[in-house]
């Protein structure tokens, strides 16, 4: 039985609403996320995807497509130039990227479904908490 593969989290950083994030990948042949260092756990991403983090929840997610070493040892999260809405999830903010186990990773919204307002990240942790999200 397989785990199912390893994920990325990352904050939209500089995205001031959902919309914003949405804009980065409009008519965008290509996506590449540019990072320090490359993942250690990098082969166990494979079938993986960065899952976005705006105020404080998880709230999308790209497919990544692999990882490329610029010529100044920089690397290339290469993503496939779409977003995929999923269940918000309450989910602190970081630098950099973190893992994102496939068990722990929020599931997509159905096809069709408008996840609606996002509710702040620390309101639907509350929320969460309280088991009423």
């Amino acid at each position: 039985m397989t785990d199912g593969p390893l994920h990325l989290t990352k904050i939209a950083f500089g995205a001031k609403s959902y919309a914003d994030i949405e804009k980065w990948f409009e008519n965008r042949p290509r996506l590449a996320v540019n990072t320090r260092y490359c993942p250690k756990r990098v082969d166990e991403m494979e079938g993986g995807s960065l899952f976005w983090i705006h105020e404080h929840a998880i709230v999308a997610r790209s497919p990544i497509m692999g990882f490329e070493q610029q010529d100044n040892g920089r690397w290339f999260i290469n993503l496939e130039p779409r977003l995929i809405r999923v269940q918000s999830r309450p989910k602190r903010a970081h630098q950099g990227w973190r893992y994102l186990k496939d068990a722990d990773a929020p599931p997509d919204l159905p096809e069709g479904e408008d996840g609606g307002d996002v509710l702040p990240g620390k309101l639907l942790g509350k929320l969460s908490k309280l088991g009423l999200v």
